[in-house]
């Protein structure tokens, strides 16, 4: 057994299952926040019904969120403990940022938000909603800040063996560090979104609290095409052209572009193969597309994986499946949220059984297309953990055996089942039980 393959099944076995609840987090408490404001201001209460139900799934996933994601940080000093000496004086810095300035602010006011209803003022109670989720925000901002600098590493200087910082500013505003926290924490809106959406069709579906179901739904798949639309354009779009520019190797992967060619084309669709480097079958591509795309100029000569060393190209397969589906998966929720916003309009939408029921089996499809996302950022990074500074097997430690990491893998899976199944269980039993009924008598929305 390989001790650096499995401490890298590991991380992402801890890392993956956390990266489900952050983005579940983030965007229902914004969601929460809209829900808030116009439930204060406007004195209604079936929006305030909207979010004292939703706040009870927030605070599941929160918890969850926390005891998943401390895990992660003990890695690097077990399995990791080359890296952290590396990068240590750097790393450290976001992270001790976001639990002092991002983790406090969100965990403290997240009791009051929970347990001050009807006990502080309105005022006061609006702002822990909002406190909530700017400390959540923040907190995706110090983390993404920490990976984007693995990324595209800038504000250092390497001696002693270890990166040391020198310039604050230029390592936490680093090439990729705003990008990624924009098309992030975007990604989280839509969860949030279709999270809200989902089950409020079902709620609709199953006759349970339909004006309250109604009023949610509404307000959701509004924001979900709002969000869905800026993830295309400009967010994923600014994010893909700073790739090429600052990690083209993981750029000629993601878009299956293997040869260095002027007018390279964009691949639209494909099926490829298995083999190193992949083949494409069913092949649609559209001419000088995505050198137009990345540089403004369709005559642009794009590098392709032909002129990279091949020791540090990274997997091939797995991150140009992995962003396409990504892609796919993005498309597929502005279309649904398009489709949802038009049947709103035209009044069919509470009545549509076939749509209120693909809004609900379409919960969990923005947290795929998240993992698929994180899969081609750090997949594609490889075989640097450390972009052209440290590589990923000369980055772990090498005192901890395979078998002591591969024993934890078990004792992980096991316990990250049993959360997930508590979780699970928890979110349906509250969600069959559903909102509050309002004490005054049904509108129509």
């Amino acid at each position: 057994m390989d001790a650096v393959l499995l401490a890298r099944i590991q991380f992402a076995l801890t890392i993956g299952f956390h990266f489900i609840f952050p983005p579940i987090t983030i965007g229902l408490a914004w969601m929460l926040v809209y829900f808030e404001t116009v439930g204060w201001k406007k004195k209604s209460e079936i929006y305030q019904k909207i979010a004292k139900f939703f706040a009870k799934i927030l605070a599941v996933t929160f918890v969850v969120g926390v005891a998943t994601g401390i895990v992660m940080e003990f890695q690097f000093g077990t399995n990791w403990s080359e890296y952290s000496k590396f990068v240590g004086d750097i790393f450290g810095a976001p992270l001790a940022a976001e639990g002092v300035f991002a983790f406090f602010l969100e965990s403290g006011f997240m009791g009051l938000y929970l347990f001050g209803r009807n006990r502080v003022s309105k005022g006061v109670h609006w702002f822990s909603s909002l406190m909530v989720a700017v400390g959540a925000t923040i907190s995706a901002f110090w983390i993404i800040v920490a990976n984007s600098w693995q990324q595209t590493p800038t504000g250092y200087i390497v001696q002693n063996g270890r990166a040391e910082l020198t310039n604050f500013y230029d390592a936490v505003f680093n090439p990729s560090t705003l990008h990624r926290f924009f098309h992030t924490v975007d990604a989280a809106l839509i969860t949030g979104a279709f999270f809200v959406a989902g089950i409020s069709a079902y709620l609709i579906r199953k006759n349970k609290q339909k004006t309250i179901a109604k009023t949610s739904l509404k307000a959701a798949v509004i924001a979900g095409l709002i969000f869905s639309i800026l993830e295309l354009f400009p967010l994923g779009h600014e994010h893909t052209k700073q790739v090429a520019n600052t990690q083209p190797e993981k750029f000629a992967a993601m878009e299956g572009l293997y040869t260095t060619q002027k007018g390279a084309p964009l691949i639209v669709f494909s099926i490829p193969t298995l083999s190193n480097p992949p083949n494409f079958m069913l092949k649609i591509e559209i001419p000088k597309m995505l050198s137009w795309l990345t540089s403004g100029d369709p005559d642009m000569e794009l590098k392709g994986i032909d002129a990279f060393p091949k020791e540090e190209l990274p997997p091939l397969f797995i991150t140009f499946v992995s962003y396409h589906n990504m892609v796919m998966l993005g498309l597929y929720f502005i279309f649904i949220m398009a489709l949802s916003v038009l049947m709103l309009y035209r009044k069919k939408l509470f009545d549509s059984t076939f749509i209120l029921r693909i809004l609900t089996w379409s919960i969990p499809l923005p947290i795929i297309a998240i993992q698929l996302g994180w899969i081609v950022a750090e997949v594609g990074r490889q075989p640097w953990i450390v972009y052209k500074l440290l590589k990923t097997r000369d980055a772990a430690s090498v005192t901890v055996s395979a078998g002591e990491i591969l024993t934890s893998i078990i004792i992980f899976t096991i316990i990250y089942i049993l959360l997930g199944a508590i979780w699970f269980y928890l979110m349906i039993k509250e969600i069959k039980h559903g909102p509050e009924p309002l004490d005054e008598k049904e509108v129509t929305v």
